[in-house]
């Protein structure tokens, strides 16, 4: 039971390690969000792999949730929840983007502009239905759900101070895209990879070193009897 406790968080870690990389990886050479982009195989990729990161970043984020949880407190629990949420309209968004705004560019144009403006975080200028609240959910969900879980995970010391305060201060960031150029939107998303690289490994070495105490206790236990 313990072993596949175990190997459950080392699968969580590298889930989260993997959402990290790829959260950094899609930044690279990104095209602009923009009509000329939206319809080409690049930006295709791009979005399937961030549809990807989240659920990777999803699982990760539980299973270390999971495994502390009554360590994380009131405050923990609450970031928890706002972060999935954040992860949860991230994924809703890129799957929109990847799927339905190409068949969009040719028939409505002006829509397929003012949901890319939105989505970095820009005011929309024409109505998008509920796409507001959902764009709303994605950012305040992330950036207050991720700077709460931080804290929660700095105070608890389940991770490296260093990989909970890289998350709590690399998702508050992203409300200051909503003022700043797209081109800030790429570097800004790599202290979230990086912490949540950081957070994958440390949760990886915490089941080995738990694993391996198992198998040394089951080795020593005929020696002792």
């Amino acid at each position: 039971m313990n072993t596949t406790h175990h190997r459950l968080t080392a699968a969580a870690g590298a889930c989260a390690a993997a959402a990290g990389a790829i959260f950094i990886g899609v930044q690279i050479n990104h095209p602009p969000a923009d009509l000329a982009h939206i319809v080409t195989t690049d930006v295709l990729v791009r979005e399937v792999a961030k549809i990807a990161m989240s659920v990777f970043a999803m699982v990760g984020l539980t299973g270390i949730f999971i495994r502390h949880y009554r360590r994380f407190g009131v405050l923990g629990r609450a970031g928890y929840t706002l972060l999935m949420t954040g992860y949860l309209a991230m994924f809703a968004v890129e799957s929109m983007v990847a799927v339905i705004l190409p068949k969009l560019a040719e028939s409505n144009p002006v829509y397929v502009r003012h949901f890319l403006d939105a989505a970095m975080g820009a005011s929309a200028t024409s109505d998008l239905g509920h796409m507001k609240e959902l764009f709303m959910l994605m950012g305040l969900g992330y950036a207050l759900g991720g700077l709460l879980f931080g804290i929660a995970m700095y105070r608890a010391r389940v991770v490296p101070r260093w990989v909970a305060a890289l998350l709590a201060y690399g998702t508050t960031s992203a409300l200051a895209l909503a003022v700043l150029p797209e081109s800030f939107s790429r570097p800004f998303a790599v202290p979230t990879g990086v912490a949540l690289i950081g957070l994958g490994f440390s949760m990886w070495r915490q089941s080995q070193t738990r694993t391996d105490a198992v198998r040394s206790a089951r080795a020593t236990e005929p020696a002792v009897a």
